[in-house]
């Protein structure tokens, strides 16, 4: 390489091009009274990193040196100062060296493109990292150096310096992951929801929740860490056995709690000696006293996982994990009033845990009920006793399936049915079958509905269709094979078509659009936490980005949820972490969100992980076996009359 060449490589590391370096996570200024471990260890990290980018001969401290590199000056962080001036006052002569450093963390080799498109899974580009053309040419023009060497050389100190960023991301958030474990008799045991080392106020954050730990989880198993994923599952299923009350009402036998605190407690009749307990909670102690649906159900979700990355069935197969199914299970197809397939569950019951009109039959609880429901009936051990529960369990899945793609699906045709419904249909075989008025269609719906894509709407019910966009039940509805495959194609078709509103400047809307004005009064009790873009009313959650990787790589469609990854790495680690982020671009921080929270990290580092190899989704992802597709066919094909009677045995589901 020419001296031409490698005067230009100490440009831009001089702070000549504006904001190479200095957007870099670790060094981005900090409001934080106390640095995280993390952070410093970054620091740490990314000082060693460009030592090796320079990859030098030798070390000069000249004053030519030091006037050369002063732009960059000298960084200090808590009690931890990196003398970046000396560090980077060298004279470097080996600059074609760049392109074959190697990561010391462990991560793989440096990712160079000279081509500069980034590969979108391995290496997303940031874009303060990032040398705009047109500033690349006033370079060249200034200096007079010849433009392709001058190019080459700031193209290849890019892409380098942006994978190091990248991965001083990765490594603070498994840094951030790790210090967020919980230890339970010397072992650990989970993840608790939020570290934020500058909050006294942890409310209930510093414990293990049940939906929070999935994506910790999941991250764990992708890494080949199994421990802690086989202790969340033993330890929280022996749990499920406690009688909790409230005002004196046990619930029901087979419920998961929703968290779960580690307590040291003096032993009985010696204060002398204490021992540590694991303290659930079912509801009873949280904000609205509303017991978790979700939790057994993403417990059965997470405990396939556990075997299918691991290799290790023994876990499914003791006796208590299957008694401990079984339970969910029964828990979830007992026989009540309810004449939907669909699950009857309260406001508040899923990860929107307040009120947010989302009682009934919500999307997200379905979803992951039909997902549940095809992983359990994986893992059951086939047995006497188990036949029955099996029975149910398939002719639920058919009725289930059936329900949700006929009658929550929306698209412009379907929009247009609906608008020409007749009311006040009596038949068995009536178009219009829960009475929907077509004036529950609302304006903002008819403007925002794209003309290719589609999606299953946020609830059901007799006179009631919630036609919002609840992204977690759409997105697992595509991962459990409960939407079809142009179902799911179509739900994809709309998030890129509708990239705007539900990603913006930070992924992912939890729902849309919000609840405003009157509306918002009177559906959300005027909720202060919930008002309109924040929160669970339209805020945008960072963690819905594992789903979403699921989802797109399901469907063979990675690059939407690299880009949506993309997205997140401009700001995430800067931000620290947030739970949720306000406005309708996500623009703003949560006004009341915790940082440092656990499942925002967890859920990007799922993503990246995922996106590297995306074969490792499967332990996620259920397919639809020949079975069910025969079965819905035919219900398809059937007609919808019934005559009155008795039920029939074969067909306990209602069309």
């Amino acid at each position: 390489m020419s001296i031409g060449t490698s005067e230009a490589v100490l440009q831009v590391l001089s702070g000549s091009v504006p904001r190479l370096l200095c957007s870099d996570p670790c060094f981005s200024k900090s409001d934080s009274i106390i640095p995280s471990k993390s952070y410093i260890k970054c620091i740490k990290k990314t000082a060693s990193r460009y030592m090796k980018l320079l990859n030098c001969s030798s070390m000069q401290e000249s004053p030519m040196g030091i006037h050369q590199f002063q732009g960059i000056g000298h960084s200090l962080y808590g009690n931890t100062a990196i003398d970046r001036l000396r560090l980077l006052s060298c004279k470097c002569q080996r600059a074609e060296s760049l392109s074959g450093i190697t990561a010391e963390d462990g991560n793989g080799t440096w990712f160079v493109n000279n081509s500069k498109n980034l590969n979108p899974i391995n290496g997303v580009v940031n874009t303060q990292n990032v040398l705009e053309f047109k500033e690349v040419q006033q370079l060249d023009q200034k200096e007079g150096f010849p433009s392709n060497g001058n190019l080459a050389a700031v193209e290849t100190v890019r892409d380098t310096l942006h994978k190091g960023s990248v991965d001083s991301i990765e490594d603070e958030a498994w840094d951030l992951l790790r210090e967020s474990m919980v230890s339970y008799c010397g072992s650990p045991i989970g993840t608790i929801a939020a570290k934020d080392p500058t909050n006294s106020n942890v409310l209930n954050y510093d414990q293990v929740f049940i939906r929070d730990f999935i994506p910790s989880g999941i991250a764990f198993l992708l890494k080949g860490e199994y421990d802690i994923v086989r202790n969340f599952i033993l330890h929280t299923l022996q749990l499920q056995s406690w009688e909790k009350t409230m005002d004196c009402h046990s619930p029901g036998q087979g419920l998961m709690p929703a968290s779960f605190k580690v307590r040291t407690v003096p032993l009985d009749g010696d204060d002398s000696a204490t021992e540590e307990i694991l303290d659930p909670d079912f509801g009873e102690a949280a904000i609205g006293r509303v017991a978790p649906v979700d939790s057994g159900l993403w417990w059965i979700i997470l405990l396939r996982a556990y075997g299918k990355s691991s290799g290790d069935l023994s876990v499914q197969e003791k006796v208590d994990v299957q008694t401990g199914i079984k339970m969910i299970l029964r828990l979830c197809l007992a026989d009540g009033f309810d004449m939907f397939p669909t699950l009857l569950v309260t406001d508040g019951s899923c990860m929107i845990d307040r009120r947010m009109g989302i009682h009934g039959h919500p999307l997200e609880i379905q979803a992951l009920f039909y997902s549940a429901l095809l992983c359990a009936r994986e893992m059951l051990a086939p047995e006497d006793g188990s036949a029955d529960l099996i029975r149910a369990l398939n002719n639920r899945l058919v009725a289930l399936s059936f329900h949700i793609r006929e009658y929550y699906w929306i698209d412009l045709k379907k929009l247009n049915e609906i608008y020409r419904y007749k009311t006040e249909e009596y038949s068995y075989d009536a178009v219009n079958k829960f009475n929907i008025y077509p004036d529950q269609i609302s304006p903002w719906l008819v403007e925002w509905m794209p003309i290719k894509g589609g999606y299953l709407i946020g609830n059901l019910q007799p006179a009631h269709m919630d036609f919002r966009f609840f992204s977690l039940g759409n997105l697992w509805s595509v991962a459990s094979s409960l939407a079809t495959m142009d179902q799911s194609h179509a739900i994809l078709d709309l998030i890129e078509a509708k990239w705007a509103d539900l990603v913006a400047d930070m992924p992912f809307k939890i729902c849309y659009p919000a609840l405003e004005g009157q509306e918002w009064q009177i559906i959300t009790g005027s909720d202060p936490k919930n008002t309109p873009w924040s929160y669970h009313n339209a805020g945008s959650w960072p963690t819905l980005l594992w789903q979403l990787t699921v989802a797109c790589i399901k469907m063979n469609r990675p690059e939407i949820a690299a880009k949506a990854v993309e997205v997140a790495e401009k700001r995430i680690s800067r931000d620290k972490w947030p739970e949720y982020y306000d406005t309708k671009r996500a623009r703003f921080i949560g006004k009341q969100a915790q940082l440092f929270q656990t499942w925002s990290i967890a859920g990007y580092l799922v993503a990246k992980l995922l996106l590297a190899d995306p074969s490792a989704a499967k332990i996620l992802i259920t397919e639809e076996d020949s079975e069910l597709v025969n079965a819905f066919s035919c219900m398809i094909s059937a007609n919808p009359r019934r005559k009155r009677g008795r039920k029939s045995s074969k067909q306990t589901y209602i069309v």
